[in-house]
């Protein structure tokens, strides 16, 4: 009964700061740092993702720089002494890279940022071929939207659809992402459906729905 959600190709960034598997360690913190950005994908051949490489990976150089590890701790954390004694992003990047389809839903991205404790995933077709970057603050994108464009939406999909005879006796008021639905409706059964749908629309905070319908006689 809604518009189309919103994908992660209508938020992501499609200006992508990639490294190579080749890339050293100080061309990747450079890189970092100049664009304010703390993981890269690592890309090879046509674009394809093999990896991604984080501030994570990087901290162990500095770490194991400032002191020698026991044997009995080296053992234990193999892999940062592995990468502290790394320069190039092929044995220093966490692989295979979590990424994500353009087609990908918001909350499905969401979700995968948080099981997988990370703050931006790279952007891939069905090739594995790099088409952007998301982040946390990109899927908070939505909530920017406004107050009219919203209300506009909410009538356009939920109301006009829902109760196409009442439709004009609906009022929709949106302020700061909270919507409010007044008026009575002919069908009191479809008020719980249309307080779901409004709640779906991408952008909305809350819901106040205060539809009415005629006692039953």
């Amino acid at each position: 009964m809604t518009s189309t959600p919103y994908t992660v190709a209508d938020v992501m960034t499609t200006k992508v700061i990639a490294v190579t598997p080749s890339t050293g360690f100080k061309d990747i913190a450079t890189a970092m740092e100049r664009w304010k950005v703390t993981a890269l994908p690592v890309i090879e051949g046509e674009g394809r993702v093999v990896g991604v490489v984080s501030e994570a990976d990087l901290l162990p150089k500095e770490e194991f720089h400032e002191h020698r590890p026991g044997l009995i701790e080296q053992m234990r954390r193999l892999g940062d002494t592995a990468k502290a004694g790394s320069t190039r992003a092929e044995s220093m990047m966490t692989t295979p890279a979590v990424t994500i389809r353009p087609d990908a839903t918001l909350p499905q991205a969401a979700r995968l940022m948080a099981d997988r404790h990370i703050k931006r995933l790279p952007v891939v077709d069905a090739d594995g071929t790099l088409k952007g970057i998301v982040s946390r603050a990109d899927l908070l994108k939505v909530f920017l939207r406004t107050d009219e464009e919203l209300a506009t939406e909410i009538r356009r999909t939920v109301v006009d659809r829902l109760f196409p005879l009442s439709h004009e006796a609906v009022k929709v008021t949106v302020a700061q992402g909270i919507a409010t639905l007044t008026g009575e409706v002919r069908d009191g059964a479809l008020i719980p459906l249309a307080e779901r749908l409004t709640h779906s629309v991408e952008g909305i905070v809350d819901v106040n729905c205060r539809l009415d319908a005629p006692a039953e006689a």
